[in-house]
């Protein structure tokens, strides 16, 4: 069965997961933020077939999550870089790790513990907030507008 993509879905959520969904796109992204360049370091560092990390990366490239920057040292030789597309997967990466640490921790280890480069201070935890600054919850918001679930826009 081929796998449903979700181009043209109203649920901007369905669309990202057609870009980043899968098992392995989001973990290249977390070891590009932490500094990961070249193939060859995805590849040892992830544990990742060859086959399969060459597919994340192109899709990931033509998605504008990275991109491909010819290095030219030693004849040719590529890097992936975020694009600023990827930069801005920041805040769902930290807080998918701050899930994953509260709801599914490592035996035996403790979780990485992410500090502010400049003052050295933990980060805090990410939050939903609404205008004024203040957290909210799902019980605190709701969906309107044409992209409403049930809404006549969101049933075709």
């Amino acid at each position: 069965m081929a796998r449903k993509r979700f181009d043209d879905s109203n649920c901007s959520v369905a669309r990202a997961l057609n870009q980043v969904g899968d098992w392995w796109s989001l973990l290249i992204v977390l070891h590009a933020m932490y500094g990961t360049r070249r193939f060859v370091d995805f590849q040892q560092e992830l544990g990742i077939a060859k086959n399969i990390l060459c597919d994340r990366l192109a899709r990931l490239v033509d998605n504008g999550v990275l991109k491909k920057v010819d290095v030219g040292e030693h004849g040719s030789r590529f890097e992936y870089r975020l694009t600023e597309k990827g930069r801005d997967l920041f805040p769902v990466v930290i807080a998918l790790r701050q899930w994953g640490d509260k709801w599914n921790p490592a035996p035996d280890e403790t979780p990485l513990d992410l500090r502010d480069k400049a003052t050295g201070q933990p980060i805090q935890t990410v939050q939903v907030q609404n205008a004024l600054g203040n957290p909210v919850t799902v019980r605190d918001v709701f969906v309107s507008g044409d992209a409403a679930p049930g809404s006549k826009k969101d049933s075709a």
